[in-house]
């Protein structure tokens, strides 16, 4: 009779199966090494992974903007501010303003900007303003530091000094004593940026888990022997059934799902608990933002600021975009100086720019009436 009895079918276990740990997508920002000069390609990528420094950063350059040219020459006053309105910057743009947008980007972003002056082939006219690729410039000291060349690193390695350096604008943004080449605003967040992206990371994780969620079917065989021998087989069995109405729920359908003996369904990750990360994504965003300089509200955050918080924190913003002015005013007076000198024009040109204006304008016209006021009664005791 042992002849005819089925063989038992050997029991094996289920392979293991290996899924994927779920790493953002900027994984140049987890291979950071904290080097003298950043990475360009890494603080751009701080930009695209974080949208609310990117914000930051264009509210600067927008701040920033607004700038008028007053020359000694009055017959050259209005040809120059015709200049400034029309030159071309190049990508379809026009306008010394869209030049300077460009330039400032740069000059946060990689802590240096590069532009350049085209005159026309009679060298009579300015033709265009470009800005060039930071990425690309190389630094060649002389003996002092006031010696320096522009370089490019060209496709073969070769580093070749650019031609015409008469006519090339550089300006490195708050330069260290050892390294000409500046320092991005944006060097101080890749750490931060990391953590700050793993836990959007496992924040969306948990989402696609909770709302697409996974099931622990689990079958257990009775005390008999021979449900136990086909255990395996029935267990394959139940996974089909299980998937096969699992299917036939995505696609739009209703299959009920029949099983026989002792089977338990669980969701898989149901008991856990989902960490509240608003104090710590909060606490590296304050840092963030405060190294960028612009104040909360004006990012839309909400932070329990009061009124008079407020307006000490505009009044430092003022001030951040002062300093920003400060470092684009020779590069403004080079090109005006230089489109003078093409004309047959002499002397130097002023930089104004327009007011920055973040205060409530009710409150500044009550602050000087009382000063006013209180100008004017010192006055009469005086003349006691």
């Amino acid at each position: 009779m042992a002849l005819f009895e089925k063989k038992k079918a050997p029991l094996t276990g289920t392979a293991v199966q290996l899924r994927d740990g779920g790493r953002h997508p900027f994984g140049v920002l987890d291979g950071y090494v904290p080097l003298r000069n950043g990475e360009i390609a890494l603080y751009r990528a701080i930009r695209e992974a974080v949208p609310i420094v990117d914000a930051a950063l264009i509210k600067l350059i927008r701040l920033v903007g607004g700038v008028r040219v007053q020359c000694g020459d009055p017959r050259a006053q209005e040809g120059l501010e015709r200049f400034l309105r029309t030159v071309p910057t190049g990508r379809g743009q026009r306008g010394v303003q869209s030049f300077l947008d460009c330039y400032m980007d740069s000059l946060l972003t990689c802590g240096r900007a590069v532009g350049e002056l085209v005159l026309d082939p009679d060298g009579r006219e300015v033709a265009a303003l470009l800005c060039g690729n930071a990425a690309d410039l190389e630094i060649r000291e002389g003996g002092s530091p006031l010696d320096f060349t522009l370089c490019a690193r060209r496709e073969n390695g070769q580093i070749e000094e650019l031609p015409c350096q008469e006519l090339l604008l550089f300006t490195p943004f708050q330069p260290e004593t050892d390294s000409p080449y500046g320092v991005s605003l944006l060097r101080s967040m890749p750490f931060l940026t990391g953590i700050l992206l793993k836990i959007y990371q496992a924040m969306g994780m948990n989402w696609e888990r909770m709302g697409n969620v996974r099931f622990a079917v689990v079958c257990k065989p009775g005390e008999d022997g021979l449900e136990r021998t086909y255990a395996q087989e029935r267990c394959r069995q139940i996974a089909q059934e299980w998937s096969a109405a699992m299917q036939a729920g995505k696609n739009g359908g209703v299959r009920d799902f029949v099983a026989v003996g002792d089977v338990d369904i669980k969701v898989i990750g149901a008991d856990n608990q989902v960490l509240d990360s608003e104090v710590p994504v909060r606490q590296i965003l304050e840092q963030l933002i405060a190294k960028t300089g612009i104040p909360p509200f004006l990012l839309g955050l909400s932070w329990s600021s009061t009124e008079r918080m407020s307006t000490q924190q505009a009044d430092m913003m003022t001030s951040e975009i002062t300093a920003l002015r400060r470092s684009l005013d020779p590069v403004v007076e080079r090109i005006c100086e230089l489109w003078l000198r093409v004309h047959g024009y002499g002397g130097r040109v002023e930089v104004r720019w327009d007011d920055i204006n973040l205060q409530d304008q009710v409150e500044e016209a009550r602050a000087e009436l009382y000063r006013e006021q209180a100008r004017a009664v010192r006055g009469q005791n005086s003349g006691r």
